[in-house]
Parts: structure tokens; C-alpha cells; sequence
């Protein structure tokens, strides 16, 4: 099989299985959290709402998008870097367009942080 084909299938086919196995452990954690619900009811277990609140999903950091504004950010500026490292002109101008996109997901992250809800 041809190198140039090999390459990119694997990387899409790494992501795919990432993203699978994710997703299926997600759904996983999910059915042994009620599994362990219905246990508890089936036994006459009284249980009250903050504790299938705390068996449910986790609510999220108050500064999750803070954080991911921060890494997306940091992002940008390592593509940015590594094309001021690179001695081709070219290279610069490509890195530059590549560290766009993260950056401004990372923008947008920040001010969803700022301008978002700030409830308690």
C-alpha cells in the first residue's frame, strides 16, 4: 500500500476509535449509574434528590470556558511560534492561517467567560 494513503487513513481512523471509545464509555458510566439507581429502589432504598443529583453528571467548573479560551489560545500561539521557527516565509504564512482558527475559538471562549451567566 501506498505511504501517502497509509498515513492519513490512520490518522482518521486514530481519531474515530478516540471518539468512539468515548462516547461509549460515556454511555457506559451513564447505564451503571442508573443500573445502580434501580438497585437501590428495587431494595427500598430511600433516595433523596441530592443524592441522585451527585450520581448524575457533573455540573461543569464555573470557569470551564475561562480554561478553554486559555488552552485554545495557547494553541494559536505555539502554531504562531513554531512558523517564526521555521526559516520559510511560506511556512509563516500558512501557520498564521492555521492558528486563526484556534484563536478564535479561543476569543470566543473568553468572552462567552465575560459576558456569560455568573450565577452561583
Amino acid at each position: 500500500m501506498d505511504e501517502g494513503i497509509v498515513i492519513p487513513t490512520v490518522m482518521f481512523l486514530s481519531i474515530a476509535v478516540v471518539t468512539i471509545v468515548y462516547f461509549y464509555f460515556k454511555a457506559r458510566t451513564r447505564a451503571d449509574t442508573q443500573q445502580t439507581i434501580r438497585l437501590a429502589l428495587e431494595k427500598g432504598t430511600e433516595l433523596s434528590p441530592e443524592f441522585i443529583k451527585r450520581l448524575g453528571d457533573k455540573e461543569p467548573p464555573k470557569d470551564r470556558d475561562l480554561r478553554r479560551g486559555v488552552i485554545f489560545l495557547a494553541l494559536a500561539f505555539g502554531l504562531v511560534l513554531i512558523g517564526f521557527a521555521v526559516p520559510e516565509p511560506e511556512a509563516l504564512r500558512g501557520l498564521l492561517a492555521g492558528a486563526s482558527l484556534p484563536f478564535s475559538i479561543g476569543l470566543a471562549f473568553l468572552l462567552m467567560y465575560w459576558y456569560g451567566d455568573k450565577k452561583e
